[in-house]
């Protein structure tokens, strides 16, 4: 069994290795940065071993090399980059182009340039960007699927039984000098210094450079960054801890590097400092721009050639990216151009089967041509993009503010009144059924009172049809976190995804289903504000069904997602009851007005 190397013995060994050629203790000195009278010492060590023979590196050293020999190298190209909004809603950002190489490319070069070839890159979002990679440089791919619901530990559990003495990369980094070595001593971790505040994980070290801990923000201090090297042990102590803590709750969400930390004295791992500027880690499409300022004019994407064409603009003039929460189908970023802020809007993954464009097109221009959403400056129904004028400082509607209820109910009215005409045509009572043909799908419907209550919605819906009620255009997701109130007061209705023909009342229905701070007196306030005077008996009772016919459509439509696994919470009993608790008294109101009537 060959003893193991210290430190010392083993940095004058590989020095001797990558030079293929004696050298003097002085070049030595050189090459490894030790202490002329350290050098000394580990060739006289060495050459006692038998690992070193006329200052050139002999068989036996070659062999004493051997367990510091790396194994491989694992990327890590799964996630969504979501921070590097808009180009990340096209590519994988490890597919960039910066300064003439593609990002993952230039660091497999890299690897290979040191005799690393075993490569393997796990890939999930948007994975068929990288399968090119197998032809062109002989990796291997393994896909992670839970890259949208797990974080990067997700990625390491599964090439766990690969892991040796490895390299463990982020696909986007960018070297400007190779890092990667054939031989290395000790499981480290990269950092670069950071002067000044940081919001970064600073690290703490104890003797021979050990980390010993690490805080998220700091200030003059060394931070993570770049690539990790495993050792044998590292990895085989990391591996069986990722076995014990993988499948608890409280693990999806952290970083690999969040494992590594809870247990870091078990965990050996050094720090590795980088000078400044050689590890290259890229957050948002500005530093990108700053390291390249080439890569904005280089770039194939559709994302700025949209801003660019809408706007009549250069790419080089849009600025200051930044990925604005994500609703649940689509992707949206704010950006800047000149003095104005904007929104780009990104279609989600298969919105095209769900959401009808054209309709969605047709009501924002008849939105923005009436007054109603000033927001909207173009997009394009075919592939789905939007930009709208970003509106700093804005809020939701506050319905408890009766002068803001008041002209979010004009502005319902004034949409109503409008007289154009939309493709497409939305029921509450209609949608509900399909949702319900859905969930039977899912096996028999065994609620109870279930079709109690259906029946009861079918009969009133039957009373409504013959109230007189034309069908006129609508919001149909008009509630309050559509409504942008900016702090000069003025109100836009945005988002009109779901719009199109429907009754007159049924963004009355949305209201007061959808808004939590509105009880039956706060609704009777915002219909009078709708009518500009109190309703009539049949107005009222009409619009009152609409709530009752959104509270069942969106009940029907809970019980399908609890039926597909996911979990609506308190959601479920809320539509049921906006359906439940109307519906006796409504169905009375409407049968006494027959009788009268007859």
């Amino acid at each position: 069994m060959t003893t193991p190397l210290t430190q010392t013995q083993f940095d004058v060994l590989y020095a001797l290795l990558r030079e293929d050629a004696p050298l003097t203790q002085r070049d030595l000195k050189a090459r490894t940065g030790i202490s002329l009278g350290r050098v000394n010492t580990a060739v006289r060590e060495c050459e006692a071993l038998g690992y070193i023979d006329a200052r050139a590196l002999t068989d036996a050293g070659r062999r004493a090399l051997d367990p510091y020999k790396v194994d491989n190298a694992v990327i890590m190209a799964a996630g969504l980059s979501s921070r590097f909004a808009p180009i990340s809603y096209e590519r994988p950002k490890g597919t960039l182009r910066v300064r003439g190489e593609v990002l993952i490319e230039r660091q497999i070069r890299q690897l290979h340039e040191v005799g690393i070839t075993d490569i393997t890159v796990v890939v999930g979002y948007k994975k068929e960007y990288f399968f090119s990679l197998i032809d062109a440089f002989g990796v291997n791919i393994v896909v992670n699927r839970d890259y949208a619901s797990r974080n990067n530990n997700g990625s390491l559990w599964l090439v766990r039984d690969r892991l040796a003495n490895t390299y463990v990369c982020s696909s986007d980094d960018y070297f400007t000098v190779n890092p990667f070595e054939s031989h290395v001593y000790r499981a480290y971790y990269s950092a670069v210094h950071v002067d000044g505040p940081t919001d970064e994980w600073c690290l703490s070290t104890g003797p021979g450079g050990r980390i010993t801990g690490a805080t998220i923000g700091g200030a003059d201090a060394w931070t993570m960054l770049g690539h990790v090297y495993f050792d044998r042990e590292f990895s085989r102590r990391f591996a069986a801890i990722l076995e014990r803590v993988y499948h608890r709750p409280e693990t999806a969400p952290k970083l690999w590097e969040s494992i590594y930390l809870d247990h870091v004295k078990d965990l050996d791992m050094v720090i590795r400092r980088y000078p400044d500027g050689v590890i290259n880690e890229f957050d948002s499409v500005d530093e990108l721009r700053d390291f390249d300022p080439n890569f904005i004019e280089n770039i194939d994407s559709e994302a700025f050639d949209n801003i660019a064409g809408a706007l009549g603009c250069d790419k080089t003039d849009i600025h200051d990216f930044a990925p604005l929460k994500q609703g649940i189908t689509n992707l949206s970023c704010r950006f800047r151009l000149g003095d104005d802020q904007y929104v780009y809007r990104h279609p989600g993954a298969g919105t095209d089967k769900i959401v009808d464009r054209d309709a969605e097109f047709a009501a924002l221009e008849l939105a923005r041509d009436i007054g109603v959403d000033r927001t909207y400056i173009a997009g394009d129904p075919v592939k789905g993009w939007k930009i709208s004028r970003f509106v700093p400082d804005a809020r939701n509607l506050d319905v408890t503010d009766e002068a803001e209820l008041a002209r979010a109910m004009r502005m319902s009215r004034s949409l109503h009144e409008s007289d154009h005409r939309l493709a497409r045509r939305f029921d509450f009572v209609a949608e509900g059924l399909r949702y319900e043909d859905l969930l039977a799908r899912e096996g028999a419907i065994c609620v109870p009172g279930y079709f109690e209550l259906r029946d009861k919605v079918l009969r009133l819906k039957a009373f409504t049809e013959a109230d007189g009620y034309g069908l006129v255009p609508s919001h149909n997701d008009f509630f309050p976190p559509n409504f942008l109130v900016a702090p000069d007061g003025s109100i836009d209705l945005i988002d009109w995804e779901y719009a199109g023909m429907s009754d007159e009342a049924s963004d009355f229905g949305t209201m007061v289903v959808c808004t939590a701070d509105m009880d039956d007196d706060l609704a009777d306030t915002a219909l009078v504000h709708y009518f500009g005077r109190t309703p009539t008996p049949l107005e009222h009772r009409h619009f009152w069904a609409h709530v009752v016919f959104a509270g069942w459509c969106w009940y029907v439509w809970a019980l399908l997602k609890e039926a597909e696994g996911d979990d609506v919470g308190e959601w479920l009993l809320t539509y049921y009851r906006h359906a439940a608790d109307y519906i006796d008294p409504l169905l009375a109101r409407y049968e006494a007005a027959a009788g009268q009537e007859a």
